[in-house]
């Protein structure tokens, strides 16, 4: 009996799925969700299981959390929310990592990020649950997050690349006037302020319009290289 009606009710019209609902994307279109999730109109809801479409939604790297539910008759509900990249991690091979710091997907040609690309760490600083994030690692996500507040001084969405020597600290590249920005480790908030009034008295000499590099690693001397342009050789005439 048990069996009969467990049979009736999964196959019965009446809950047929006529609303799917989706909820969060941004990156993902509702039919993309929809299709990783395997769900489709017309299907019974009392046939589908919750915690495997759920499942399914999070085998998408692009997918962070997923909560899947029903609403009788013929509603059923995907509520999402999607990763957030932050930066792309080169080591060898490219991965986008998240605002956490962790890698939530290795990059590939379908991903149309334009995103600050991270040199010179390697994965024995990649950032693992319960395990501290290696100095380097942890400088670069200073500077990450630095570059969304709001009036910063090198803005997250200007930064190309940011290079890691474990030595001497971290290069910025974002201007276009400035080929590097050598900024060290430490004191970020310091040095941001100091480049912040380096940039104005710049701004205002022709000049030093485009540099070869700033250096902040010490706030009591920065220097700054300008490009050197070579003078064109001279002709010389036979006599």
């Amino acid at each position: 009996l048990f069996i009969l009606c467990h049979d009736f009710l999964t196959q019965c019209d009446y809950f047929k799925t006529e609303s799917l609902v989706v909820t969060g994307a941004e990156r993902l279109s509702e039919e993309q969700v929809i299709k990783q999730a395997e769900l489709y109109k017309g299907i019974n809801i009392l046939s589908v299981n919750l915690s495997i479409a759920r499942k399914r939604l999070l085998a998408n790297s692009w997918i962070a959390e997923a909560e899947v539910s029903r609403e009788l008759p013929s509603r059923i509900n995907i509520i999402i929310k999607e990763q957030k990249p932050f930066a792309i991690l080169d080591l060898g091979r490219k991965f986008v990592i998240n605002t956490k710091g962790e890698i939530f997907k290795e990059m590939d040609a379908s991903d149309h990020v334009s995103l600050p690309i991270i040199s010179g760490l390697e994965f024995a600083d990649i950032d693992v649950r319960g395990k501290p994030r290696s100095i380097p690692y942890n400088a670069v996500m200073n500077i990450l997050e630095l570059g969304q507040k709001p009036e910063s001084v090198i803005p997250i969405n200007l930064i190309k690349r940011i290079h890691v020597d474990r030595e001497i600290g971290l290069t910025v590249y974002a201007f276009d006037r400035i080929k590097a920005i050598k900024i060290g480790y430490d004191d970020y908030t310091g040095k941001y302020a100091k480049l912040k009034n380096v940039l104005l008295f710049l701004k205002k000499r022709d000049t030093y319009s485009h540099l070869e590099s700033i250096d902040l690693n010490n706030l009591n001397r920065i220097v700054i290289n300008p490009i050197r342009i070579d003078p064109p050789a001279e002709e010389h005439k036979e006599v």
